[in-house]
C-alpha cells in the first residue's frame, strides 16, 4: 500500500535534517574562508548536543582571551623573576665563594710568614740565664789561653735549647766539652753546646729556634755545671767568633 501527502500540504523538516543542513553550511563556509557573521546566530541556534558529525566552530569573546593574555603575562613574569632570582643567588654564592677563599688564602699567608719569622729567629740556648764568663777570658783553665766561647749560669738539668733553625752535625762527647752538639745553623753558621748532662739529638736532625736539644751538666773539662756556649764559622773547634755579638746582630738580648 503507498501513502501520498495531500496536495499543498508539506511536512516540515524533521530536527535532525535541519541541524544536519545547517551545520553543512557553516562548515562550506568556513572551508572557503567565510563565515558570515549573520550565520552565527543561526548556527547557535540550532545547534545542540546531538552528533553530527561535524567539528563546530566555536568563537570565544574577548573578555576570555584577556584572561587568557593576562595569565600568560604573569606567568612569563613569573619565571623571569625565578631566574633573575636564581641569578642573583648563584652570584652571591660565587662572591662568598671568592671572599672565603681570599679569608684563607690570607690567614696561609699570615701563618707561613709567621713561621718564616720563626724559623729567623734567635733565642737564648738557656732560657731567662746570662753569662758568667765572657769570650776570651784568659786563665790556665782552657788549653788555648783564653775562653773560646761564653758560658751561660745554669744547674745541672736545665734544658738547653736551639739558639736557632738548623741541623744537628755533631752529637757525642767532644773531649774537654764533654758531651757536645754541634748545629749547623740556617745562615751557614755554627753554634756549639758543651758539658751537657744528657744530649736529645742525632746526627742529621733539624732543629727550629727554642727546641730543646740537651740538659745542661758539668761534664768533660769543667769546675761546675753551666752550659758552654759557642759561635764558630765552621764545625771545627778554633773557628770561634763573639757569642754575644753574634746573638746580638740576629736580635737576641744578651
Amino acid at each position: 500500500m503507498a501513502f501520498t501527502c495531500g496536495t499543498g500540504k508539506h511536512r516540515r523538516p524533521s530536527r535532525v535534517k535541519r541541524t544536519t543542513t545547517n551545520a553543512v553550511g557553516v562548515a562550506a563556509l568556513t572551508t572557503t574562508g567565510v563565515v558570515g557573521a549573520l550565520a552565527a546566530p543561526a548556527l547557535a541556534a540550532e545547534t545542540s548536543v546531538e552528533q553530527t558529525g561535524l567539528t563546530p566552530v566555536v568563537s570565544l569573546g574577548d573578555s576570555v582571551a584577556e584572561q587568557i593574555d593576562e595569565q600568560a603575562v604573569a606567568q612569563q613574569r613569573a619565571a623571569d623573576e625565578a631566574t633573575a632570582l636564581k641569578k642573583a643567588e648563584e652570584a652571591a654564592r660565587k662572591r662568598a665563594a671568592e671572599e672565603a677563599k681570599k679569608k684563607r688564602e690570607a690567614k696561609e699567608r699570615a701563618a707561613r710568614e709567621a713561621e718564616r719569622k720563626r724559623l729567623n729567629s734567635f733565642v737564648l740556648p738557656i732560657t731567662g740565664s746570662y753569662v758568667s764568663t765572657g769570650y776570651k777570658t784568659g786563665g790556665s783553665l782552657w788549653s788555648s789561653g783564653s775562653h773560646t766561647g761564653v758560658d751561660f749560669h745554669a744547674a745541672s738539668g736545665t734544658p738547653v735549647h736551639a739558639v736557632g733553625s738548623g741541623t744537628v752535625v755533631t752529637a757525642g762527647w767532644g773531649g774537654a766539652y764533654g758531651n757536645q752538639v754541634v748545629i749547623k745553623m740556617h745562615d751557614g753558621t755554627y753554634t756549639m753546646y758543651g758539658h751537657l748532662s744528657s744530649i736529645g739529638v742525632s746526627v742529621g736532625q733539624a732543629v727550629t729556634p727554642g727546641q730543646q736539644i740537651a740538659l745542661s751538666g758539668s761534664t768533660g773539662n769543667t769546675t761546675g755545671p753551666h752550659l758552654h756556649f759557642e759561635a764558630r764559622t765552621t764545625a771545627e773547634y778554633g773557628s770561634d767568633m763573639d757569642p754575644v755579638g753574634y746573638l746580638r746582630a740576629r736580635g737576641v738580648s744578651v
